[in-house]
């Protein structure tokens, strides 16, 4: 029997983001970890605000959306803005509700560089390698070669450079739509930490 193509909009609409997003999604567990490391940073935020005056966007949320634009190669922060208006899975790891209002990209901007004189990119990026999940994938091992020794290490080289070739063609960092070499620096290293979280469903999955 054929399906109905009407529309039968209702007056009251339940719904819970929650169990819209599947327990298999790896964007559980990255979401995991990176609740671990903002809450780890929590002191660190409370120093970049005073105690009167209008609530800015939470630093928390600002940087889950970042994280975000990253993953999904969104192109500027209008476009973020718009994806997390009408996508569930957006708003769920960002932390909003389905009746929350999205934020204007000026303000978030503007809070944005709020963090940026702060250093939170550097200090993100070294919570995420604190984490325990994560730190048990890091070694201070080394190696080096010479030329006797250049076809053997391309496959070591191609590891080394994936992380440059990820941030440049998905993260968007090929060609940044930012001024100034400290919001450029911000982007990459906060960039390079949202690297370090993508891998993770799949490097826990195998160990």
């Amino acid at each position: 029997m054929r399906g109905s193509d009407h529309n039968s909009s209702s007056l009251l609409s339940y719904i819970d983001i929650e169990e819209r997003i599947p327990a298999t999604h790896p964007l559980r567990l990255i979401r995991g970890l990176v609740n671990d490391i903002l809450g780890s940073l929590d002191a660190e935020f409370e120093g970049l605000y005073d105690g009167t005056g209008r609530q800015s966007i939470a630093p928390e949320r600002l940087l889950r959306a970042a994280l975000l634009q990253a993953f999904y190669s969104v192109r500027s922060e209008r476009q973020l803005m718009e994806q997390i208006n009408y996508n569930l899975l957006f708003r769920w790891f960002v932390g909003l509700g389905i009746d929350d209002v999205v934020w204007d990209q000026s303000t978030v901007s503007k809070d944005r560089d709020r963090l940026l004189d702060a250093d939170v990119a550097a200090k993100f990026l070294e919570a995420v390698r604190r984490h325990p999940k994560v730190k048990r994938f890091l070694s201070d091992d080394h190696f080096s070669v010479d030329g006797t020794l250049v076809e053997a290490s391309q496959r070591k080289r191609k590891l080394v450079e994936e992380e440059f070739g990820w941030i440049k063609t998905i993260a968007g960092m090929a060609k940044v739509k930012m001024r100034g070499l400290p919001r450029v620096r911000f982007k990459f290293i906060f960039t390079m930490a949202a690297y370090n979280l993508i891998r993770m469903p799949k490097l826990l999955a195998a160990a």
